[in-house]
């Protein structure tokens, strides 16, 4: 059903009875082939304009790639298009969902900085090319939403969780809620180098997630904690430097996250998950790591 949750009461019990929906198997990725830092749109760009190493940033694309693949997904690869160098960060252009009846969706983005708005039409191609029913949120009332990068699912449940404050709009969740008929709770972001929900919050299964805590209001880690009985938390150094939380766990065991999360990978296997270790380097440089630069489908 649709309805916009602040309150932890209110969320715990609609887990209760939300009804359960498959995890995704598939992942959409974008080539690397014209990726750079070319403009500043996030902290994490300073200082980085013209310092890709392009042959770098492939080989850790097709790790990235690869590893999918291992942990038996099937992946899905777009060429990036020249003129659009975060094109490659395929979270963020639109959020896919299945429905109750197994028909596929897909709600387009209304992408929050000028550089980045005509990536949209390329992904709204390849899903009328797969047979997805497409929706639109209208742009006279919503300024911007920014997809998976702030819109995330509940693991194999039909609630999502959605970050608002940086690039995506807090009204944009009415209608979003509204058009796949699901509750969504929100989390407001309050630190400018976490500007996207899967830069610090990052669900593992459907009772553990990771996170890092100042990223969120105390409203907001109140409605984390009443829905996650375990809740990991990153250190300063890993979630910010190696963006710890932008690691995913596509089927509940297993979490490729880029090295060097030390603290957080002891707390992955105290916890009972298995961690694989990648190097996004070239990519962290534009703000982006594993979560980023996938986007998981039906």
């Amino acid at each position: 059903m649709a309805e916009i949750i602040t309150g932890k009461e209110t969320l715990v019990q609609v887990l209760k009875e939300a009804d359960s929906m498959p995890a995704p198997r598939e992942v959409l990725m974008v080539t690397p082939s014209h990726f750079s830092v070319e403009y500043v749109i996030n902290p994490h760009m300073e200082g980085n304009i013209g310092t890709v190493d392009k042959k770098k940033a492939r080989w850790q694309w097709e790790v990235i790639r690869d590893k999918f693949r291992m942990l038996g997904l099937r992946v899905h690869e777009m060429e990036g298009e020249p003129g659009f160098p975060d094109m490659v960060f395929s979270a963020n252009q639109s959020l896919p969902y299945i429905d109750p009846d197994g028909q596929k969706h897909a709600l387009m983005s209304i992408m929050h900085s000028e550089q980045r708005k005509d990536e949209v039409p390329y992904f709204e191609q390849w899903y009328r090319q797969h047979g997805y029913g497409l929706h639109y949120l209208d742009t006279n009332g919503i300024t911007d939403f920014e997809g998976m990068g702030d819109a995330i699912w509940h693991f194999k449940k039909r609630i999502l969780w959605g970050g608002y404050g940086y690039r995506s709009s807090r009204q944009a969740y009415e209608a979003v809620s509204g058009t796949f008929n699901v509750p969504v709770a929100l989390l407001e972001l309050v630190h400018p180098a976490f500007y996207h929900l899967d830069t610090c919050f990052c669900t593992l299964n459907e009772e553990s997630v990771l996170i890092y805590p100042p990223a969120f209001t105390q409203e907001g880690l109140e409605l984390i904690h009443a829905a996650f009985p375990v809740v990991i938390e990153a250190p300063e150094k890993e979630a910010q430097e190696l963006f710890a939380c932008n690691a995913c766990c596509p089927d509940g065991k297993n979490v490729i996250i880029q090295k060097g999360c030390q603290e957080v990978n002891k707390a992955l296997k105290k916890n009972g998950f298995a961690f694989h270790e990648v190097d996004t380097g070239e990519f962290l440089k534009s703000g982006g790591s594993v979560f980023c630069m996938k986007l998981m489908l039906w």
